[in-house]
């Protein structure tokens, strides 16, 4: 068996050995509070793992699964995340601030209390994604096309749930 330490050490140095290493275990792989940053990772399959605070900052990040996976406060600042699967994933207080997040795909992922302030989500589909409105954002953040979020999401809805609106005003009647 091996330690949290001894799999981060061999998903850095071989991923694809590590791929084949988590197939034969069983068991939820624990990795939270580990330091991924600024490092490189392709093809990595992260699927029902914890990764709970652990740190993904100025990280690239390709092709990586992440279905399943417990992201709670994880930190993808500045990181480039491009054709990963969040699906069904946990990303409570996750921050992706000035992250760009590519191609990535967010069915059915939690989005609540997630940071994305400043961030280049375009491409990216949230379209079937959890709580999105529940996401701290800014007037920056860069949000993909329509047909890529839920239908009652508003992208003008940012400030820790305070509408952002300069044109309102109470109407006559």
């Amino acid at each position: 068996m091996y330690s949290k330490e001894e799999l981060a050490e061999l998903i850095i140095k071989n991923s694809e050995e590590y791929n084949k290493c988590k197939k034969n275990l069983n068991d939820t792989i624990d990795l939270t509070e580990l330091d991924f940053s600024n490092i490189s990772l392709e093809n990595v399959d992260f699927s029902n793992t914890e990764l709970a605070g652990t740190s993904f900052i100025d990280a690239h990040l390709s092709n990586v699964s992440f279905v399943n996976a417990d992201l709670n406060a994880a930190d993808f600042t500045r990181a480039t995340v491009v054709e990963c699967d969040f699906s069904e994933s946990v990303l409570n207080g996750t921050d992706f601030s000035y992250a760009t997040v590519s191609y990535c795909n967010f069915t059915d992922a939690d989005m609540a209390g997630c940071i994305v302030k400043e961030a280049d989500l375009s491409d990216s589909d949230f379209s079937a994604s959890i709580n999105l409105s529940a996401t701290r954002a800014d007037e920056t953040t860069i949000w993909p096309d329509n047909d890529q979020l839920p239908d009652d999401f508003d992208t003008n809805y940012t400030k820790d749930g305070e509408e952002e609106d300069e044109d309102s005003s109470i109407s006559d009647y």
